[in-house]
């Protein structure tokens, strides 16, 4: 079962420092052993959205939402259950502190 775990930041989300940096190449270094982390990475503030009515295709620039709406970055893995997920996402929010997580589950080949 694949799963994408995106995380968002708050308004008091502390800037990173080498102990959380340390951490989290720890973490995903053990979860590449494991074979589960299939990609991870940060995405930028912006973006693009694109949105349909009909005929009619509109492209407009980002940002869209509030800072701390906006998703800061995301890892999609592989695991046995949605409970392995979640147990996952419980540890790195340990590892960055306060902050939002979601977690789905991703169907296709």
């Amino acid at each position: 079962m694949r799963y994408l775990m995106t995380t968002r930041p708050t308004d008091t989300t502390p800037a990173p420092d080498e102990k959380l940096f340390a951490e989290m190449g720890r973490f995903i270094e053990e979860l590449t052993a494991a074979g589960v982390l299939l990609a991870t990475g940060g995405l930028e503030p912006g973006g693009v959205r694109i949105t349909s009515a009909g005929e009619e295709i509109t492209v407009t620039d980002g940002p869209f939402a509030e800072a701390r709406e906006a998703v800061a970055g995301f890892a999609l893995v592989e695991v046995g259950s949605r409970e392995e997920a979640i147990e996952m996402g419980r540890r790195f929010r340990r590892i960055v502190g306060d902050g939002e997580s979601v977690i789905q589950q991703v169907f296709g080949p």
